[in-house]
């Protein structure tokens, strides 16, 4: 099998992985994608506005969701991920089970981004090493009903890289090749405002675990406060797009190798502008090659 090929190179320009949720519910965009067309229609658009991979999810894990069947996640999954497989786009799908992403990947995806970590499922990590794809692990603690109840931590920093080493642990025990693995921090998840910005802070010491970190901050609560301004309404998840874009900056500055975004266009640009100063700052010797030596 032929799966993406991650770089930490400090040339390489943070990838935008725009978001697709097929689902009702989702925090942002519910039910404006649930229909396949709809869905497909909106990859070809994130597409032309900059995205390089599209996520597609069809299981909400907004806090409070309640999960979806097994059947009705393939159901929704799996046709966009095959249509936009066909049309040559690098696809993720969103999931934490092992048997939809093991679809998925047969209709194309190139990246599994399981938000539990490859705790949710146990035969997650299992296939995939078999499957030698890439994996987004991200830090979690608990589903989606009862992750408010999981924001307590001695040092939230030193915790959840404490816990995605043991993450990358249990992945490399069953055979996951290191090369294949990214991290994200899981902002928002089992995480309340003070920490999911103290998080964002931390991205040189989450860098310090060795892989590729995913930033995916886009639209979350903890980013109402940056955007009660203007006329824009913080409550509103879609008011809050040009904090995600600020934060997309920051995170591409900063060496991440994505961002995980709604609205695209912003990121695009940051991730473009990010890479070209990175590459001056690199070449007058103002920024090491942090990235570089991993």
């Amino acid at each position: 099998m032929i799966a993406t090929q991650l770089s930490t190179d400090t040339a390489q320009r943070c990838q935008v992985m725009g978001i697709i949720n097929v689902t009702p519910d989702s925090f942002s965009d519910g039910g404006r994608f649930h229909d396949v067309d709809a869905a497909v229609r909106r990859g070809h658009e994130l597409i032309r506005e900059g995205a390089d991979i599209l996520d597609v999810g069809g299981e909400s894990t907004r806090p409070g969701a309640q999960r979806v069947s097994e059947t009705e996640e393939l159901a929704r999954v799996i046709p966009v991920v095959e249509a936009l497989a066909r049309g040559g786009f690098s696809v993720s799908v969103d999931t934490m089970r092992a048997s939809v992403a093991r679809q998925a990947v047969a209709a194309g995806a190139v990246i599994v981004n399981d938000v539990s970590g490859g705790l949710a499922d146990p035969e997650m990590l299992p296939f995939l090493a078999e499957a030698d794809v890439t994996c987004v692990l991200m830090h979690w603690r608990a589903h989606s009903t009862r992750m408010d109840d999981f924001c307590f931590y001695d040092s939230v920093v030193d915790d959840v890289c404490a816990e995605l080493r043991g993450r990358v642990e249990s992945a490399l025990a069953v055979g996951v090749r290191p090369e294949r693995i990214v991290l994200d921090p899981g902002l928002g998840f089992a995480k309340n405002v003070s920490q999911s910005w103290e998080l964002l802070s931390a991205l040189p010491r989450l860098q310090d675990l060795g892989f590729p970190v995913l930033v995916g901050a886009s639209r979350k609560r903890f980013l109402a406060e940056a955007a009660a301004y203007g006329r824009r309404d913080p409550d509103v998840p879609a008011d809050r797009d040009e904090a995600s874009d600020a934060v997309a900056a920051v995170a591409a500055v900063g060496g991440a190798w994505g961002v995980r975004v709604h609205s695209v266009s912003g990121a695009a640009a940051a991730s473009r502008v990010a890479a070209r100063l990175r590459g001056s700052m690199a070449a007058t010797g103002l920024v090491g090659a942090r990235a570089g030596e991993r």
